[in-house]
């Protein structure tokens, strides 16, 4: 589970620089300030909690913890919904994909907390 965590970690650390170049330099002059705005809060914090499942995967192998691995699926999916939902709200326009983004902070602060309590509960 370790390897899988930190394997996601890694991609999505990944994917933001590419999701970031292609904002910069594929869709900067095609979309509005705002959107391009909306764009990029989507791959600054995909990119912060992206290095947060990195460090649960390195916490995971110093206190093993099933709250660490329910707190690495929250975030997980919390990039998702919360990016995902940003990326689509500036590349179509369309706002049906504005009210996910609030279920993907939630999942982000599920994510943290689960974390917290985890090292709260631990012997470390």
């Amino acid at each position: 589970m370790i390897k899988i965590v930190l394997l996601t970690g890694v991609f999505f650390s990944m994917l933001s620089v590419v999701l970031g170049a292609f904002a910069a330099h594929g869709i900067k002059s095609k979309i509005s300030t705002d959107m391009m705005a909306v764009f990029q809060t989507g791959v600054q914090y995909q990119f912060y909690h992206a290095l947060a499942l990195i460090l649960i995967g390195l916490l995971m192998k110093q206190m093993p913890s099933s709250l660490l691995i329910f707190s690495a699926g929250f975030i997980a999916v919390g990039i998702v919904f919360f990016s995902g939902s940003l990326y689509m709200l500036a590349l179509t326009g369309n706002k049906v994909f504005g009210p996910i983004t609030p279920l993907g902070g939630l999942f982000f602060i599920i994510g943290w907390v689960l974390m917290f309590v985890s090292i709260v509960k631990s012997e470390f």
